[in-house]
C-alpha cells in the first residue's frame, strides 16, 4: 500500500506497548527499519497528523483509549463509560456543573438562585421581573454573568438535548485539540453567543448550552473542510438536521408549536463564531501540514 511516514525513532525505544494499541485499534501500520532509525508508517496522511497526535500523548499505549477506526469513517472503539470520561474532563466537566445548576435553581424555578447565574441580575416584583444593566453588574465584579447562563437550563428535555450534543461535539474537540483547548472555546463560545442573545433580545431570561452547541457544530464543520481529519468528520445527517432546525426556530415555528420561546440570538451569534475559529484552527492545521 502507498505509505506515509509517521515518525521517526532511535532503534532503542520500545514501541511494543504503542504498537500494540494500534493493533487493537485495527489501525492499519507497519514499523521498517531504515538508516538506523525505526519508521512507523500509516496509509495516509490524515491518518498519520491522528497518529502523532497519539503518540505524543500515550508514547507507552494505552489500551483503554478510544480512536476513531479509519475502517469504519466516524465510527468509535469505545472504552468504558468512565474512562471516556477520564478522557474528556473538560466535557464532563461542563455536563456535571449543568447538572449541579439545574438542580439547585430546579430548572429555572428558583429564581432567587437564579438570578446569580443569569446573563442580567434581577429582582422579582409581584409577576414582574426588574433588570439591573449589565455595565452595573459588571462593575460590581460579577463578571461570571458573562458564561454562567450557558449552565441554566429550563427543563429535562431542555437539558437532556443540550447535554447529549455537548457530550458528542465537545469530546470530538477535546480529543483532537486537547482539554485546555475545549474550555478555552467553550468559554469564548459562551460570552460570543450570550452577548448575541442580548442584543437580539434586549433584557430577557435566556440560557441553555445551545449557543455553545451550534458553535462547536461551526468550528468542526469548517475546520474538517479545511483540514480533514477523521474525529471532526460529522455525519451529512446531523449538520443538515441541526441547521433545518435553526432555520425553523427563527421562523417562529418552533415555538408555535409549545417549545417555549428559543434563544435564536445565541444559535446565530454561535454559529458565527464556531465558523471564524473553525476557518482560524483549520487554516493554521492545513499550513502546518
Amino acid at each position: 500500500m502507498s505509505s506515509v511516514s509517521v515518525f521517526r525513532l532511535p532503534l532503542t525505544t520500545d514501541l511494543s506497548g504503542f504498537v500494540s494499541l494500534l493493533q487493537r485499534l485495527r489501525v492499519p501500520h507497519r514499523v521498517s527499519e531504515d538508516g538506523g532509525e525505526q519508521v512507523l508508517w500509516v496509509p495516509n496522511a490524515q491518518l498519520a497528523e491522528d497518529i502523532r497526535a497519539l503518540y505524543q500523548r500515550f508514547p507507552e499505549g494505552d489500551p483503554s483509549y478510544e480512536l476513531p477506526n479509519p475502517e469504519q469513517g466516524t465510527a468509535y472503539v469505545r472504552p468504558g463509560f468512565v474512562q471516556q470520561l477520564r478522557n474528556s474532563p473538560v466535557t464532563a466537566l461542563v455536563l456535571l456543573l449543568s447538572l449541579i445548576v439545574a438542580g439547585v435553581t430546579l430548572f429555572g424555578d428558583n429564581l432567587e438562585s437564579l438570578s446569580w447565574l443569569t446573563f442580567l441580575n434581577f429582582s422579582v416584583h409581584g409577576d414582574y421581573l426588574q433588570f439591573t444593566p449589565l455595565a452595573d453588574s459588571l462593575a460590581a465584579g460579577q463578571w461570571w454573568r458573562i458564561i454562567t447562563p450557558m449552565l441554566v437550563h429550563f427543563g429535562v428535555l431542555h437539558l437532556a438535548m443540550n447535554g447529549m450534543w455537548f457530550w458528542e461535539l465537545g469530546r470530538r474537540i477535546e480529543l483532537r485539540q486537547g482539554s485546555w483547548h475545549l474550555l478555552g472555546l467553550t468559554l469564548v463560545f459562551s460570552a460570543a453567543s450570550n452577548y448575541a442573545q442580548y442584543w437580539y433580545s434586549g433584557p430577557t431570561l435566556f440560557g441553555g448550552l445551545s449557543g455553545v452547541l451550534y458553535a462547536l457544530l461551526g468550528h468542526c464543520w469548517i475546520y474538517q473542510m479545511l483540514a480533514p481529519n477523521p474525529i471532526y468528520r460529522l455525519p451529512r445527517g446531523v449538520l443538515v438536521m441541526m441547521l433545518v432546525w435553526l432555520l425553523l426556530c427563527i421562523s417562529g415555528l418552533v415555538s408555535m408549536l409549545g417549545f417555549g420561546a428559543i434563544a435564536n440570538g445565541a444559535h446565530v451569534g454561535g454559529l458565527i463564531i464556531g465558523c471564524i475559529t473553525g476557518l482560524l484552527g483549520g487554516a493554521l492545521a492545513r499550513r502546518n501540514r
